[in-house]
């Protein structure tokens, strides 16, 4: 019998209704992971999608019933989410970032599993210790990567942005984590090396092709946690230089699985049943079309 995590309520049987929400929702690929996973661990759950921006969270939230079992949560609600929850796990106290609520009868409690999801992708390219790499933006997301670059052992991480001060928040963090933080330009034409870089921009972001090309040239794999505009100006740079570049499919596949774990278990670390199946189901839906 799998354990509860401590304080964590009984969930009603009825509890049965998931949805991923945030704002655009239309291109999420999310409904069709769980669908997958559910169909294969016999889950009686439903998963579905909801255009929910930040103001309008608090009164969406609220409207929820007893028959509701957890969400996802995805841009721009992750900090709305952090704040509504009434408890967090270490990944989302360190990010300040939640993308999976628990609707637990003593109060939601708030996970990230994007942390997860980024290591597991990384694990699937047979990288499981870095000791540095480099982080292309400095928003949310790259929160997650710096935290997930830790778990593999970097100690020293280069983040490329086009404003060298916000990058100060993660060198803030880098500190308590005991990593050495640089703030580059994107301005800058030659680059250390590195094994592993992981872009953390909007898949419109605009990058030019020389500074792409710079960070291609010393990059080592791309992690590129964009998955519905691809290729991205970056994966691109790094077709031309002969490199390997990864879409976020990975990610989103694994942080998937692991609030799978939270919505049946209550913890993200306690295997599900028939585990291997549900993730083999779940890649097959990944090259499934993504549905209207």
């Amino acid at each position: 019998m799998v354990p509860r995590q401590p304080g964590l309520g009984v969930l009603s049987p009825q509890a049965s209704r998931l949805e991923v929400w945030g704002d655009p929702i239309a291109h999420s690929r999310s409904p069709q992971l769980h669908a997958a996973a559910y169909a294969v661990l016999g889950l009686d759950w439903t998963y579905g999608r909801r255009r929910v921006d930040e103001a309008s969270f608090g009164g969406e939230l609220a409207g929820l019933d007893d028959a509701w079992r957890g969400l996802s949560l995805t841009m721009p609600l992750k900090g709305v989410a952090f704040a509504a929850a009434a408890s967090h796990d270490r990944r989302a106290e360190l990010t300040g970032a939640v993308n999976t609520l628990l609707l637990d009868p003593e109060g939601a409690r708030g996970f990230n599993t994007d942390v997860g999801g980024i290591v597991r992708a990384l694990a699937d390219d047979g990288v499981t210790e870095v000791p540095r790499a480099r982080i292309v933006g400095a928003g949310a997301t790259a929160t997650s990567a710096l935290i997930a670059l830790s778990e593999l052992g970097a100690r020293d991480v280069d983040v490329v942005a086009r404003r060298p001060a916000a990058v100060e928040p993660l060198a803030a963090l880098g500190r308590e984590l005991g990593i050495s933080v640089a703030a580059t330009s994107f301005a800058t034409s030659v680059h250390d090396d590195v094994p592993l870089t992981i872009a953390t921009l909007p898949g419109d972001a605009p990058v030019t092709d020389a500074a792409a090309d710079a960070l291609a040239g010393s990059g080592g794999l791309l992690l590129d946690v964009v998955y519905g505009h691809w290729p991205t100006a970056l994966s691109a740079a790094w077709e031309r230089a002969g490199g390997a570049a990864r879409s976020g499919l990975g990610m989103l596949l694994h942080q998937a699985l692991l609030q799978i774990r939270i919505f049946r278990h209550g913890t993200p670390d306690a295997p599900l049943d028939r585990e291997a199946e549900a993730l083999a189901a779940m890649r097959r839906a990944l090259e499934e079309p993504a549905a209207a």
